[in-house]
């Protein structure tokens, strides 16, 4: 019996490509003939619309699974991709933040539901959250073995990086001492000085907590999600599939070698 390594891909800075990582990380992940588990659990529910699927049309999502005790198995639902499977977030997502914290233990919420779902096909689960810590985060901060932070190469990005690491502390003080962090640098310009140089400040300051992988600016990534198709099926050889693919192969090794 083997657990999936549950991932969760959260930024308190807005606009950092978090939901465009989650949805290339893991068709990249599944293009590699890893097993993949999406979990949309932000509430404006784009990882799902950019799977085909309108909210509207949800019966059983993440919602569902958080607030009425769904069995998580019966929310996923297929994707156009192989390999590739979500938890689609419905309209009643955007309640969680309100039904949910009156509960006795609602941070474990997430855990729990992880652990009753039959997940033991799954290589890897990947969670993607709003750009809030509020209760929806925390749970998944709870339940993830890893949190992946995509951050952009410009000052504002990088000095909400500090807040970040203070959660990442209360979360292990609190509920998950085993969290584990990397930092993903996103839409980068090679050509732009000023971003050249926070990338490397960063390098100095987070050192191994930083993926080697980058993600540079890439219209096509923004292109995909419309076709309703990944990076790696909407543009193969473009520089957006082969940087998420270079990412997933260092997720890969990572989990090898932390194994």
């Amino acid at each position: 019996m083997t657990s999936p390594i549950i991932t969760a891909i959260f930024s308190q800075k807005g606009g950092v490509a978090k939901t465009t990582t989650s949805y290339s990380l893991g068709a990249a992940l599944a293009e590699m003939g890893k097993k993949v588990l999406l979990i949309d659990l932000d509430p404006q529910g784009n990882l799902t619309i950019a799977n085909g699927i309108e909210l509207a049309e949800v019966r059983a999502g993440s919602a569902e699974v958080l607030l009425d005790g769904v069995n998580m198995t019966g929310a996923i639902m297929d994707t156009n991709t192989e390999n590739l499977k979500i938890v689609p977030a419905s309209s009643r997502l955007g309640q969680v933040e309100s039904f949910l914290p009156v509960r006795n233990n609602y941070l474990y919420t997430m855990k729990t539901a992880l652990a009753q779902a039959d997940l033991e096909d799954y290589d890897f689960v990947v969670m993607d959250c709003p750009p809030a810590a509020g209760a929806i985060t925390m749970n998944a901060l709870t339940a993830t073995k890893l949190l992946i932070i995509p951050t952009q190469a410009e000052y504002f990005s990088a000095y909400a990086l500090r807040d970040m690491m203070t959660l990442v502390r209360r979360i292990r003080k609190e509920t998950n001492p085993d969290l584990a962090y990397r930092i993903l640098i996103t839409m980068l310009d090679q050509r732009n000085r000023a971003h050249r140089s926070i990338r490397e400040q960063l390098l100095q300051t987070f050192g191994s907590g930083l993926f080697n992988a980058v993600i540079e600016i890439d219209t096509r990534l923004r292109e995909s999600p419309i076709l309703g198709l990944p990076i790696t099926q909407y543009k193969p050889n473009s520089r957006g599939s082969l940087q998420y693919r270079v990412l997933a192969q260092e997720l890969i090794d990572h989990v090898k070698q932390e194994a």
